[in-house]
């Protein structure tokens, strides 16, 4: 009888425990066209933290029916990263080459970009990357995402864009999202005398 209480008495404490908004559900969400966008403030730093988040459906040569997939716009470690996550495997990091295209503008074609453990979500991080996403994604209305890989198949998943000026800064408002620096110069080599 006794543990029986201890347990009522450990279940009523931590249902007065504070949550994590993440984890509770209780972020600030804001609509912009299609994209949802969600507030909430670190419980460790005190600091705001932002995403984007677009979802659709996504198809692949060895998943039927289509399933869900979803772009985000966020900042991770004071870094901006453009992140798409499926509901299905994807590939692997080894083996996939990811490749967008928005509007009838050129296509990008081997992004740089990694999967991560689990194989259902590809980042792309390197700065130079999410800049020139990031300047198409501002003034295109569609953008279609295709990962080619050798133990996975192809995954295509078609997004439709509106409000993504506003995504965009919402996203990125703790890590606003600036050109790469420029590559350093080439040295001159000197010519030898012989």
């Amino acid at each position: 009888m006794r543990r029986v209480v201890w347990v009522i008495v450990a279940l009523l404490a931590g249902a007065c425990v504070s949550r994590d908004a993440f984890v509770s559900g209780s972020a600030e969400r804001t609509e912009a066209g299609n994209w949802k966008i969600e507030k909430v403030t670190d419980r460790v730093t005190g600091k705001p933290v932002a995403s984007a988040l677009l979802t659709t459906t996504a198809s692949n040569a060895t998943a039927q029916p289509p399933m869900n997939a979803m772009m985000q716009l966020t900042c991770f470690d004071k870094t901006p990263l453009v992140r798409f996550s499926f509901d299905f495997k994807i590939g692997s990091d080894k083996n996939s080459i990811l490749g967008y295209r928005f509007d009838d503008k050129p296509g990008h074609d081997s992004v740089e970009s990694r999967i991560l453990i689990g194989y259902t979500i590809i980042v792309i991080e390197d700065q130079g990357e999410v800049y020139r996403f990031v300047q198409e994604l501002a003034s295109s209305n569609a953008l279609v995402v295709r990962i080619r890989s050798l133990n996975a198949g192809r995954t295509i998943a078609d997004f439709k864009l509106d409000g993504a000026k506003e995504a965009i800064e919402a996203g990125f408002a703790g890590c606003p999202v600036v050109p790469p620096p420029p590559p350093p110069p080439e040295k001159k080599r000197k010519r030898r005398n012989t």
